[in-house]
């Protein structure tokens, strides 16, 4: 016979993983749909920047950096203003992604998006299933995303293809790892409120996986772009 107490407790577990799963599918297909505008309506003016402004690539790729402090602030706390930060923080990194995918053809871009969907599910699955503790491997995996930016910083003046191409395969490893662990803390945000968990709690949840999915997505695209050229 099946205890009421726990398939209850499955239930609204599911229905938070399900909150949390369908704000990152709101925050993907603005992105995606914002990317497309934009390349579409502003083609030449993206390109042109693109080919001109090489600090003002890195500056603009900062300012997402710093609005996830108050984007997590505002989830934490429960405030109305969370989602509404979210919504308008994936179309600006829609935006901020047509200059990196105008580099690219369509055909690279599609199989690069059908990859890091495929995976994310994938790990989203084992983090959510397997009896592993995989906060030891979460916490390392922050640790080597912090070198990967530092360096990404670094090579920015140096300008190497071969530190692009290694800091993307270590990525694509960090992000994977982070996706897996981000999945299965969820379980734990729940258990440690006692299943009451705000919306709040969903929004910041989702944008962590939100990024691990952007950025899984980029560092894929570069590897198949190398590929590409090594094979013209």
């Amino acid at each position: 016979m099946e205890n009421p107490i726990i398939n209850n407790h499955n239930v609204a577990l599911n229905q938070f993983y399900s909150r949390i799963y369908g704000i990152v599918g709101i925050g993907v297909a603005i992105s995606a749909l914002t990317s497309f505008l934009t390349i579409k309506i502003f083609w030449q003016s993206v390109m042109t920047f693109v080919q001109q402004m090489g600090w003002g690539m890195l500056i603009i790729w900062l300012v997402p950096m710093f609005m996830i402090f108050p984007m997590q602030n505002a989830a934490m706390k429960n405030k109305p203003t969370a989602l509404p930060l979210f919504i308008l923080y994936s179309a600006m990194m829609g935006f901020l992604l047509s200059f990196t995918l105008i580099a690219y053809t369509d055909s690279d871009v599609t199989l690069a998006f059908i990859s890091s969907a495929g995976m994310f599910f994938g790990l989203s699955i084992y983090g959510r299933t397997t009896k592993r503790n995989l906060s030891g491997m979460g916490r390392a995996m922050i640790g080597m995303l912090i070198g990967v930016i530092i360096a990404g910083v670094i090579n920015f003046f140096l300008g190497s293809t071969m530190v692009v191409f290694l800091t993307s395969i270590i990525s694509v490893i960090i992000f994977s790892g982070l996706i897996a662990w981000e999945n299965q803390k969820i379980e734990q945000v729940y258990r440690q409120n006692n299943g009451d968990v705000s919306n709040g709690w969903a929004i910041s949840m989702a944008l962590s996986l939100y990024l691990d999915f952007i950025n899984l997505f980029i560092t894929l695209l570069r590897l198949i772009g190398f590929a590409r050229n090594n094979q013209d």
